[in-house]
């Protein structure tokens, strides 16, 4: 089974209907909610899970806003190895498949940065979404099944782009 998916036109639809609960149902200190990773880039391939950046106002609003979120059907799992982070994650009920994740940092952070220059320079550049897709396929075919691996295998292509897209914010932010 392979790890991605062909592109899949109702992702970010799908992306501000969770976005828009988590708006609707009053999440203690939440700022907004961006949609991240390859399910936000029109036409790429992509692991069928929505991820998602609630941004809060600071990390004691982020735990006290547990509670709600779990009612949302959300599995709280703390920072789960990134220090300033609060992971969250749904699943479908009816198939058990993870459904959305949901990475929750403060206002500021420059994970928030990171994330969405590298959706923004994929969204707005061509070549270089083949080039992801072509790294993408590349590493599903390498390690199928092996979710872990695959991120590995792509790791330094996405650091790289992610590295010149905030460089590029940053200058674009300076002129």
């Amino acid at each position: 089974m392979s790890l991605i998916v062909a592109p899949d036109p109702t992702w970010p639809t799908q992306a501000k209907a969770e976005a828009d609960r988590w708006t609707d149902s009053d999440v203690y200190g939440l700022i907004e909610v961006h949609h991240i990773g390859s399910t936000a880039v029109p036409g790429l391939p992509a692991k069928p899970i929505i991820d998602l950046i609630p941004v809060f106002e600071s990390e004691a609003a982020m735990d006290t806003a547990r509670l709600t979120i779990e009612a949302l059907g959300f599995e709280w799992l703390g920072e789960f190895g990134l220090p300033g982070r609060r992971y969250c994650r749904a699943d479908d009920p009816e198939t058990g498949k993870r459904r959305v994740q949901a990475h929750c940092y403060v206002k500021g952070s420059d994970e928030i940065t990171r994330h969405i220059a590298f959706r923004d320079a994929l969204r707005a550049n061509a070549a270089l979404r083949a080039g992801y897709a072509a790294i993408k396929g590349k590493c599903a075919a390498l390690h199928p099944g092996d979710m872990h691996g695959y991120g590995d295998c792509k790791s330094d292509w996405v650091q790289k782009i992610e590295a010149h897209a905030i460089n590029a914010l940053a200058t674009k932010e300076i002129s």
